[in-house]
């Protein structure tokens, strides 16, 4: 039928996601997209818009789910235990699949090339986690030692560093060593 989508969406934005976090943007190109989701351009052209648009779409996927791990594992009333467990999910996201690393860390560091658009998604999300750290920090009787603006824009710059790790050394156990010294640098005092 005309008009009529041949594809599962999901399947063709998780297909974009890994060719992005593998190539990044820039180096990204609605042929390699159609490659990488076996779906025709003119298609995914009808279905999308331009690339600027398939990567939104995509990013959009991406954020809700990084954000809504990173939310669940900050609730728990233990902080320290939900710090670590939020780390331990940003490692598994960094280093999962042959398309390793962390999508958001590989757009900024492209900066300006990557579109007005991207940089500003990017910034959100990012923000966006910080305002998730502070709310967690500031919570009565967490027992980090930095204030909890400080503790907040220490992790998300920390998760950006981690992701540089990973594409460097690419071992999960490193990176994870590395979120156990900064969960006890915050949190000096072991829970009795």
């Amino acid at each position: 039928m005309a008009g009529r989508r041949q594809f599962d969406e999901e399947q063709v934005l998780g297909a974009a996601e890994r060719l992005f976090r593998a190539q990044g943007y820039g180096a990204t190109s609605m042929l390699d997209l159609s490659r990488a989701t076996g779906v025709q351009r003119g298609s995914l052209y009808n279905a999308f818009g331009d690339k600027e648009h398939v990567f939104l779409k995509t990013f959009a996927r991406y954020r809700t789910r990084f954000l809504e791990a990173a939310e669940t594992a900050l609730a728990t009333p233990d902080l320290r235990a939900g710090l670590s467990a939020f780390l331990r999910i940003a490692v598994a996201n960094m280093t999962a699949g042959p398309a390793r690393g962390c999508l958001s860390t590989r757009l900024a560091t492209e900066g300006a090339g990557a579109g007005a658009k991207v940089c500003e998604e990017v910034r959100e999300l990012l923000d966006a986690l910080d305002a998730l750290l502070l709310s967690a920090f500031s919570r009565p009787g967490t027992g980090c030692a930095l204030p909890p603006d400080h503790a907040a824009r220490l992790v998300v710059a920390f998760t950006r560093g981690l992701a540089v790790m990973e594409r460097v050394h690419g071992d999960a156990g490193q990176l994870q060593a590395m979120g156990d010294d900064l969960v006890a640098l915050l949190f000096p005092n072991p829970p009795a």
